[in-house]
């Protein structure tokens, strides 16, 4: 598998976070590839307005091995055989992998870098159930199952996206926007009448860890882990059901600082995370990584319908002002890449093109503000 060194672009780069609207996997490739061409990174796109299979739970559930799962009126499930809904999902994201592979041999394209995305294992062992009806987050021994599963599936979805792009470095997106609430023991029961045991940081850094490790044996020559809470993912993500009461925020907020260290932990290539969730101490975390060459995809192009995203004089202020503030030099802004606040999928392609342009203008004033 090709593997680029993990050296940064000499620019300010821009990527999706990989959900996009629509149901048509061609023009997403060709957008992807067509927009983001080198040294920015196109991605593999997700198309969860397709229904079952093609939502974030669904794809990645697809890729695990020997746990095949379905669909139940709460939610994705394990069940002991493959059936309708799992196969879907298969043939979802095969179909997406062999568009890809076609848009980019009738272009003549070969991108540099392409980005795949995942759902991490925390996030999804809060979001399928076991059995019974519990969410898998409640047992150990599945929450460890899931994590091994999901690492042997990506291998063998690494083959098949490097042999739909030969010559392009693969870099994996992990979202982890259940991370937080996890660690927070916010998380609802199945009933939702109590909440999950909240799980220990430790095991979530040995979880990241091992993964990112397997991830690396895999050939993927870059990996982020995506702290986007679950709203700026899209509802797919969701396991919360809703906005909770302030003690909830409260620990949520608390959690989500405490999963940021553990991410800057776990021998990842870059973290991302939308600016509206950073304060000032957030700022001071990334800053010593990011001197210690830590990427961080920031998410700063908001994307809601029928708004019109700021301009982008605006949004690279956004960036710069914590960022002088902290005294981190302007030679490192090389590290960033820019990426909406939210996922895509709920606005219209129209929309998603102007974020991602509107993103590419931050980027290159950024990388103006670099070599001044």
């Amino acid at each position: 598998m090709s593997a680029s060194p993990n050296v940064s672009p000499q620019q300010v780069t821009v990527t999706s976070l990989g959900a996009w609207p629509g149901t048509d996997p061609v023009e997403a490739a060709k957008v992807s590839l067509g927009l983001l061409t080198s040294p920015h990174l196109p991605c593999l796109a997700e198309l969860p307005a397709r229904g079952v299979g093609s939502d974030a739970v669904g794809r990645t559930a697809s890729l695990l091995l020997e746990l095949p799962v379905d669909v139940q009126p709460y939610g994705w499930r394990f069940v002991d055989r493959s059936g309708h809904d799992h196969r879907r999902a298969v043939s979802a994201l095969s179909t997406d992998v062999n568009v890809l592979a076609d848009v980019a041999g009738a272009g003549d394209i070969t991108p540099a870098e392409l980005k795949v995305q995942v759902m991490g294992p925390v996030s999804l062992a809060a979001a399928i159930h076991l059995h019974y009806g519990e969410r898998a987050l409640r047992d150990h021994g599945a929450r460890r199952d899931i994590a091994q599963s999901l690492a042997a599936g990506l291998a063998v979805h690494a083959q098949k996206v490097q042999a739909a792009v030969p010559g392009s470095a693969l870099i994996l997106q992990i979202d982890e926007p259940s991370a937080a609430p996890a660690l927070a023991g916010t998380i609802p029961t199945a009933s939702g009448y109590r909440t999950l045991r909240s799980i220990p940081a430790s095991e979530l850094r040995t979880t990241w860890s091992t993964l990112v490790a397997a991830a690396r044996e895999a050939g993927f020559a870059q990996i982020a882990i995506n702290l986007a809470p679950a709203e700026s993912l899209g509802a797919s993500a969701s396991v919360t059901g809703g906005p909770g009461s302030d003690d909830v925020k409260s620990a949520e907020a608390r959690a989500w600082r405490k999963a940021l260290e553990t991410a800057l932990e776990s021998g990842v290539d870059a973290v991302a995370l939308p600016l509206n969730e950073l304060d000032t101490g957030h700022w001071e975390m990334l800053a010593s990584a990011i001197e210690s060459g830590l990427g961080v995809w920031a998410g700063t192009v908001p994307g809601r319908s029928g708004a019109v995203p700021p301009s982008y004089s605006i949004l690279a202020e956004r960036i710069m002002r914590p960022w002088r503030g902290l005294g981190l030099g302007e030679t490192l802004l090389n590290q960033l890449r820019i990426t909406p606040e939210t996922s895509l999928a709920g606005v219209s392609p129209q929309e998603a093109r102007t974020v991602l342009n509107r993103a590419l203008e931050v980027a290159e004033r950024l990388s103006e503000i670099r070599y001044l």
